[in-house]
């Protein structure tokens, strides 16, 4: 395989993902810098993928501190591993958030069932909650409130390091994207 075909796999790896639960590449690490600069990692599920223009989308709530982090330094790191591949994906590029309200949230929204919806009009993320007895169900939230917290963050690859775990032989290689996202430069490292 050359570098152009390892490129495309892995950027179809990812599109699969955003649309298979079952897929490796479904949960990643999406990586911030808090306001005194300490690294933030926390797991993310991948929604989207475009391989055109190298970019990721995940949802979360505008009141959890990633979306203050990422409005104080769009700079991120995204880190996936799946076993079945033995495949390592790490991206680095920008966020942009997109809020309640906006064309892209409105759109997510849309799409997403009512279970998943629900997650939202709970409490902030991070607040302390007491948990219900086993057997009772939580009072029911408005789903009005949680599209008022629904927020999509657009994220932009300017790098990716691949990094493929063999019997013999790892192999790492690392690719460079423009700001449109079109493939700019790559080539093979140690790994």
């Amino acid at each position: 395989m050359d570098l152009a075909d390892i490129d495309a796999s892995a950027w179809a790896e990812l599109e699969t993902a955003a649309a298979a639960p079952q897929s490796g590449f479904r949960h990643v690490n999406l990586c911030s810098v808090d306001a005194e600069a300490r690294p933030q990692a926390r797991m993310v599920v991948l929604r989207a993928a475009g391989r055109a223009t190298r970019c990721l989308e995940f949802h979360t709530d505008t009141r959890s501190r990633k979306w203050l982090e990422l409005s104080a330094n769009p700079h991120v790191a995204v880190l996936g591993f799946c076993p079945q591949a033995r495949l390592q994906l790490r991206l680095q590029g920008t966020v942009e958030r997109h809020g309640p309200g906006s064309e892209r949230a409105e759109t997510a929204w849309a799409s997403l069932p009512g279970r998943t919806r629900m997650t939202y009009a709970g409490g902030p993320p991070g607040d302390e909650r007491a948990f219900e007895a086993m057997d009772e169900l939580p009072e029911p939230h408005d789903e009005a409130e949680g599209k008022a917290r629904f927020g999509v963050l657009s994220f932009r690859a300017r790098t990716l390091d691949w990094f493929e775990l063999r019997q013999q032989d790892n192999r790492r290689a690392l690719f460079r994207y423009d700001e449109t996202g079109a493939f700019s430069h790559g080539r093979w490292v140690y790994p």
